[in-house]
């Protein structure tokens, strides 16, 4: 049975969409017919999206911005109303994960990781979030963590506990934004062959680990994270709001 998603003419914002699943959502977002702006912080990975999508034939733009400045956000979405007028989809997907033991976590590095997977994820559905109220709906995809959930991993509190806040948080906008006709969903990805993966993905004892606890006995690909979201995104997901769904090849069960 195949399943196709048709997301003609509907804008959608991904962010970090410069690599890895980021990349991965927006480009399958483009290939479903969405118009997507393709953001990220680093100038030459939005723009090397961007124009993948364009050369495919599809349309995109890039905008670099800071997802946890609420100023570099606002100007984003006014780009995007500006070129498209309106915003349909927001993916909040933008990510950071410094790696050091709870007593030897920098602070900096605390904040930061904070600021930009959980109050990004707030900043971007807050202010695409009035622009769906005021258009009659949209739909929002936050991209959290089995490490948010069920599965923490070594080395990552603040990584885990901004994703554990990106669940919350999406289960309180899913229910606050119903009456506005837009559905709040969360993914919770488990061990992806991405670029913020490949140092533990060269070390063969983790590696040894991860297999182990997998049923499925494999790390997963972006494009199979970019598929739940395209699910997520289109009708047939209508009656789906407030969940987080795990895509982890059985890693987290229950």
């Amino acid at each position: 049975m195949s399943f196709t998603v048709d997301l003609s003419q509907r804008v959608a914002l991904v962010t970090g969409a410069g690599r890895g699943i980021g990349r991965a959502i927006a480009l399958a977002m483009a290939g479903a017919g969405a118009y997507v702006c393709a953001n990220d912080i680093n100038p030459d990975s939005s723009r090397s999206t961007a124009r993948e999508i364009q050369a495919q034939g599809g349309q995109a733009f890039e905008v670099v911005a800071d997802v946890s400045n609420k100023l570099q956000v606002g100007v984003m979405i006014e780009a995007i109303r500006d070129r498209w007028g309106r915003l349909d989809i927001l993916i909040n997907n933008a990510g950071v994960e410094p790696k050091a033991s709870v007593l030897d976590l920098d602070e900096w590095d605390w904040e930061r990781t904070l600021n930009v997977n959980l109050k990004g994820t707030f900043l971007c559905t807050q202010l695409a979030g009035r622009v769906m109220r005021d258009q009659g709906g949209g739909i929002i995809v936050n991209v959290a963590s089995i490490a948010g959930y069920k599965s923490p991993l070594p080395n990552a509190s603040a990584y885990c506990a901004s994703k554990a806040g990106v669940i919350g948080f999406t289960r309180e906008c899913a229910r606050e934004f119903a009456g506005y006709n837009i559905r709040v969903n969360a993914i919770c990805p488990g061990v992806i062959i991405t670029p913020m993966t490949e140092k533990s993905r060269n070390d063969p004892e983790l590696m040894r680990k991860w297999l182990a606890d997998i049923p499925q006995a494999r790390l997963g690909e972006p494009e199979e994270i970019a598929g739940v979201v395209l699910f997520l995104c289109s009708d047939a997901a209508s009656y789906i709001t407030g969940a987080a769904l795990m895509v982890d090849g059985g890693k987290v069960m229950g």
